[in-house]
């Protein structure tokens, strides 16, 4: 028995902010003092590094769940099933329901148990769980799922990745620039198949201070109150992605039996385009192989980094729009890997 993925679905927020909004923002250091440079040299840095010109953001009155139950809607729509057969609803995220205007994160009851509330889902053999994994979330929620129907435990699983990063960020920090909302889905089942998930690996590294690169602190303004934003060190979380993710990336893909020639697709977490075509470029580098032209499909530059909702947004962009030109066809090798707080890295080499 195998698991596939047989629709996908997500959320898109409608609020744009655009990196001219910064324009007037004063920023601050770690220290509390304002960064000499002008705010229009900051962004262009900003821009030329991590690929984003834009981020989407939800509106005041919507909450993680809310998106979160829009994308699988969109995704039981897609996949005609009946909700009331799926068996596990698994939802990574990082913040909880935090409303608009409050410093309070919210995660009881889980965000999950409130997705299935909002689709209306009578069933109590539907179980409903959260993962709190940092931006790999959603992948590992996939691997979860995977193993639950390998195990003959589940038949259909919906796996979600939601986020409202922009209630949590400190306008005072210029990283706060990265973080963007989201949510994605799909519909996990299993299958007689070949092909689908065709292997998976995990690591987390936390013993040598890593746990400590993304992490919830006080504002750069140091006059502010004690409420804690999300926080990164950037240059850290930089170097670690690229010793450490090309290697889980390559271990996972050595167990699918497919030569790296056969790989048509890596969804890697939208976190940073600069970073992600370097772990790419290493990543093929350990094959002795150039990177193909067409291999990696971003959105990074008007989406903004969603965290858990990055990779399910752009897998449902490119499977239902062909977006900025990249297609899946039934039998293409795809991998899936992503990088975040923990710091934890996955992997999933897949078959369509």
């Amino acid at each position: 028995m195998n698991s596939k993925i047989i629709a996908t679905g997500s959320y898109i927020p409608s609020k744009i902010k655009s990196n001219n909004a910064f324009l007037n923002h004063s920023f601050l250091d770690i220290d509390g003092n304002s960064i000499l440079a002008e705010n229009d040299q900051i962004i262009d840095k900003f821009e030329s590094i991590t690929g984003i010109k834009k981020r989407k953001y939800i509106s005041d009155n919507l909450t993680s769940s809310d998106i979160a139950t829009e994308a699988a809607k969109n995704a039981i729509k897609s996949s005609t099933i009946d909700p009331e057969t799926i068996d596990y609803i698994i939802l990574a995220h990082n913040i909880g329901d935090v409303t608009q205007g409050s410093n309070q994160v919210d995660a009881m009851p889980s965000l999950a148990s409130r997705v299935k509330s909002k689709l209306g889902i009578e069933n109590p053999n539907c179980v409903a769980y959260d993962i709190l994994f940092g931006c790999p979330g959603w992948v590992e929620g996939v691997i979860q799922a995977h193993a639950f129907i390998k195990a003959e435990m589940a038949n259909k699983c919906l796996v979600i990745g939601s986020e409202t990063l922009s209630r949590v960020i400190d306008s005072s920090d210029r990283d706060s620039m990265i973080f963007a909302d989201g949510a994605g889905a799909v519909i996990i089942e299993s299958s007689k198949e070949n092909s689908g998930v065709l292997s998976h690996k995990t690591v987390t590294y936390s013993n040598n201070g890593e746990s400590n690169y993304i992490f919830y602190g006080k504002s750069n303004n140091l006059k502010s109150d004690d409420t804690k934003y999300i926080k990164m060190k950037g240059r850290k979380v930089y170097e670690f992605a690229l010793n450490k993710v090309p290697d889980a990336m390559k271990k996972c893909f050595d167990k699918c039996g497919h030569n790296i020639k056969s790989l048509k697709k890596i969804f890697i977490h939208q976190a940073n385009q600069k970073m992600d075509e370097a772990i790419i470029k290493r990543f093929y580098k350990l094959y002795d192989s150039k990177v193909p032209e067409n291999i990696l499909p971003m959105n990074i530059e008007e989406f903004g980094n969603s965290s858990t909702a990055t990779i399910p947004t752009l897998l449902d962009l490119v499977i239902k729009e062909n977006y900025n030109g990249h297609e899946i066809k039934k039998g293409d090798i795809i991998l899936f890997a992503s990088v975040g707080s923990g710091m934890n890295i996955n992997a999933i080499s897949y078959q369509y």
